[in-house]
């Protein structure tokens, strides 16, 4: 660098500093925009099933009415439970997606809703000729699937919530995450250990 002054060595210097940080700070905003995208993608097949699962509980109540006529509290509790977290979910979905904090209200929805299915299955359980009808046969195989893909979608999004939390934590991102509009998302996560368990559903 004959020639140079040392003010301009200095000022290359730190331009190129400059230049390195830049470089870094658009990586880890670029790494945490991925992370966030794809716990959003993840929520979203959660969001997917949990919808399918409100769409199908009313069909079910409707089905075993005939069956359950001495059980029309557990009905209404189930009935009760389900329209309890399916507003859970609009207002979850209204504030923006499961960001820090507003997981809270769903998760004690849909553990309330996971014991009145309990509840409601173990009662059907006495009433052998549900299992004989074709409609409940239909139903029951339905509720299975979506159950399963609820317990998997759930697994898939909180392992895409502990990377993407992980990311924001560590030095230097901790720095500028804030910065970038980044927050923690909530992990979903059912507080009842017997309400972790996919409801058992059997009509036999």
């Amino acid at each position: 660098m004959e020639g140079l002054s040392a003010t301009a060595i200095v000022l290359i210097a730190i331009v190129a500093i400059l230049a390195i940080l830049a470089l870094y700070g658009i990586g880890i905003y670029n790494t945490l925009v991925t992370l966030r995208n794809q716990v959003k993608n993840a929520w979203g097949q959660i969001d997917v099933q949990l919808q399918r699962r409100y769409d199908l509980i009313p069909n079910l109540v409707e089905s075993v009415k005939g069956y359950m006529n001495f059980e029309k509290g557990t009905l209404e509790a189930v009935i009760q439970a389900r329209n309890q977290a399916s507003s859970a979910r609009a207002a979850l979905q209204e504030a923006g997606g499961p960001t820090d904090g507003s997981m809270k209200p769903l998760i004690g929805a849909e553990t309330a809703l996971k014991g009145a299915m309990g509840n409601f299955f173990a009662l059907a359980e006495n009433y052998p000729q549900l299992s004989a009808s074709e409609n409940m046969q239909q139903l029951q195989e339905e509720l299975s699937s979506t159950e399963n893909k609820i317990s998997f979608s759930r697994q898939a999004y909180n392992d895409q919530v502990m990377a993407y939390n992980t990311a924001q934590q560590q030095f230097p991102a901790v720095i500028f995450a804030g910065m970038f509009g980044h927050h923690p998302s909530d992990l979903f996560v059912i507080d009842d250990v017997e309400a972790k368990k996919a409801v058992k559903v059997s009509f036999s």
